[in-house]
């Protein structure tokens, strides 16, 4: 027996340590790799020496801003404990005021930090080099670090008070992807640029809107400085006065986290719920829980949704052999893939199966279970169309068409949303029962479902018809651009407002045949 115990005592003392060594050799890795990227990054700056003024500003006010933009959104991003949270130093009795300040102090040194001084330091060179007085490179490289140190204070703070309780991994792919639809699109704009030797016009539009921002302004002071133009003063003063408010902020903050319990560990993320710990704890956040469990596990839903970029790519094929040049061709794919991702949820209710009978007996309104069925669909094409709409404009070529594409796509997009929200209530159809083969589908008596399927569709068509026509007029005058957005934004919104309203209506009229339905197939 007592070999027995100390064989086992030492497999777990070698198992720890193997499982120690695991973890230092993943460290030691990471802060190689860091630093790689840390002396690259440097070395980069640093070759800008010799660079015009104005491709340093770009490379500088552009990416720094993208950095404190970064130190802000990644404290809600990850889901990771505050090694400084101010509760943690609660026992010890001090003073608000100085807390604050030694914990924003001390936040200063750590390795994300201690990396941006670095690259900041080499910006800092590179801009003496250009002629700027050392104080205000140092300046600038001073207050953007403390910017970011601050947001990452005050995000973290925020973080811990607000978004504790619902963290999950289905919240923070929320935020992900609200991420990817902003990079992928600045991505695309930025690739499809012709340098040609020169900063292009639209970056330097960009710095000069970013310069005076907070995210930017610390960044951008130098190179004004450069550039002589008079607006280096007020880009200090922002810089200066973002930093005072996030003082301000993070102190009120501490306030608040030293005055309030922390809020205890909550395990229904962790037991499964899913998006069900996410929605909100209403008729409507129930219904678009259970919408997107569908939407994302249903082989049914799945195959609906590959087969949307298959079809928008197959249109090019016949403009091409009919002779359409190919910067027209390429702006028909993506208004029709908008045109099918509204159409999709045209019969969602009959894929419920019986599922529905907990919607009618419970008495749910009409109005949350057609705005509960919609989510997972917004949720899906949004970012769908916020990438796919700036890489259709990128191959155009003209950019300045991008708001006509824009309001093309809403109108096709919310009018069948809204056509579909009355479809699927006043005439489901029959389909693949659950867990059946998408592509099975079932015995149809009557003509419902091909005429639910094409009245949602042309009826999207006839309905954006103004935004199509002047989209069309702004391939000729760019002016009109700016209108088919606004068109197009607003009627679009009008039909989904008045279609949801609508099928809510029906649906908590027809509660006994939609029951006889769902019963009947």
């Amino acid at each position: 027996m007592a070999a027995h115990v100390l064989r086992l005592r030492i497999a777990l003392l070698f198992g720890g340590l193997r499982g120690d060594v695991r973890h230092v050799v993943r460290v030691v890795f990471g802060l190689l790799v860091l630093a790689a990227a840390t002396f690259t990054a440097c070395w980069a700056l640093l070759t800008l020496r010799d660079a015009d003024a104005d491709v340093v500003a770009a490379v500088t006010v552009l990416g720094g801003s993208a950095v404190t933009l970064g130190f802000a959104l990644a404290p809600l991003l990850a889901s990771v404990d505050d090694p400084l949270d101010p509760r943690r130093f609660a026992v010890l009795g001090l003073r608000r005021g100085p807390l604050a300040a030694v914990l924003a102090l001390v936040g200063i040194i750590s390795v994300p930090i201690l990396v941006l001084s670095a690259v900041a330091a080499s910006a800092a060179v590179v801009w003496t080099a250009h002629g700027v007085p050392a104080a205000v490179s140092a300046l600038g490289a001073i207050l953007g670090v403390l910017t970011c140190s601050m947001l990452a204070r005050v995000g973290m703070a925020i973080a811990s008070l607000f978004l504790r309780e619902r963290r999950s991994r289905e919240l923070s792919g929320l935020f992900l992807l609200a991420v990817l639809v902003v990079v992928v699109p600045v991505g695309v704009f930025f690739a499809s640029l012709e340098w040609q030797g020169e900063v292009p016009s639209q970056l330097l539009e960009a710095m000069q809107i970013l310069a005076l921002t907070p995210i930017g302004a610390a960044w951008a002071a130098p190179g004004l400085v450069a550039a002589g133009d008079g607006r280096a003063g007020s880009a200090l003063l922002v810089a200066v006065g973002t930093l005072v408010i996030l003082a301000l902020l993070w102190g009120l903050l501490v306030r608040r986290l030293l005055t309030t319990t922390e809020r205890p560990a909550v395990g229904r993320d962790r037991g499964g719920l899913g998006w069900f710990g996410v929605a909100p704890g209403t008729a409507g956040g129930a219904i678009a829980a259970r919408s997107l469990m569908y939407w994302f596990g249903d082989p049914r839903y799945i195959v609906n949704m590959l087969v949307i970029p298959v079809a928008a790519a197959v249109t090019v094929v016949p403009l091409l052999v009919a002779g359409v040049p190919w910067e027209f061709a390429v702006l028909v794919p993506v208004p029709f893939a908008a045109l099918l991702l509204g159409w999709l949820p045209h019969n969602d209710l009959a894929y419920d199966s019986t599922a529905v009978w907990m919607h009618i007996a419970s008495g749910v309104r009409g109005g949350a279970d057609r705005l509960g069925r919609l989510v997972p669909v917004l949720l899906i094409s949004l970012p769908v169309l916020a990438v796919a709409i700036p890489v259709a404009i990128s191959l155009h070529g003209r950019w300045a068409m991008l708001p006509a594409m824009v309001g093309v796509c809403a109108a096709l997009f919310l009018a069948a949303l809204g056509l579909s929200s009355v479809a699927s209530v006043l005439g489901p159809y029959a389909v693949s029962r659950p867990g059946e083969s998408p592509f099975q589908q079932p015995q149809r008596t009557g003509p419902g479902g091909a005429i639910s399927q094409s009245l949602v569709m042309l009826g999207a068509v006839v309905l954006s018809a103004p935004t199509l026509w002047i989209a069309w007029l702004a391939l000729e005058d760019i002016d009109n651009a700016s209108l088919a957005l606004w068109v197009g934004l607003a009627s679009g919104l009008i039909i989904l407002i008045i279609g949801v309203a609508a099928g809510a209506r029906v649906f908590s009229h027809r509660g006994g045949q939609l029951m006889e339905f769902a019963e009947s197939t």
